[in-house]
Order: C-alpha cells, then structure tokens, then sequence
C-alpha cells in the first residue's frame, strides 16, 4: 500500500512541475489557456450584467475560463451592448 502512496506523490509532484511549467510558457508567449470550448456566457453571468453586478460577472468569466482581467472586463462589457 505504501508503494502505491508513493507513486500517487510522485505523480502529483511531476504533475505539479508540468503545470509550472505550462504556465511558464503561456505567460511568456502572452498566451490564455482554455480548458473548455467557448461556449458563450452562461445564463449565471447574464443576469449578474442585467443586474448591473459587472464585477462578480467579471469574477465568474475569469473562474469559468482562467483569461485575465482586461479580457474579462473587455468580455461582459461586451455583454451590456
């Protein structure tokens, strides 16, 4: 049993090390990672603009796809047209 802990914590370290890493790279490039497919705005953050509550809206795009503030300040703006 203890073998098995051993390499789950080897894997989560390694796993740990390549996230780093990817992060690393994406930065450097100025690049944004999506784990999804852009979908569009959920109904959650449409009724966040429509309420006027842009910034928890802005909270949840970035939660929802990991882009940076402008792009998702730039992103429910766009929403409010």
């Amino acid at each position: 049993m203890a073998r098995y802990e051993d390499e789950i914590q080897e894997l989560k370290q390694r796993i740990a090390k390549l996230e780093r890493q990817m992060a690393f790279l994406l930065q450097s490039q100025s690049l944004d990672y999506r784990d999804e497919p852009d979908q569009g705005p959920s109904a959650e953050m449409i009724n966040l603009v429509r309420a006027g509550k842009k910034i928890e809206a802005i909270k949840l795009y970035r939660e929802m796809t990991g882009v940076g503030l402008k792009q998702a300040k730039d992103f429910v703006d766009s929403l409010g047209k």
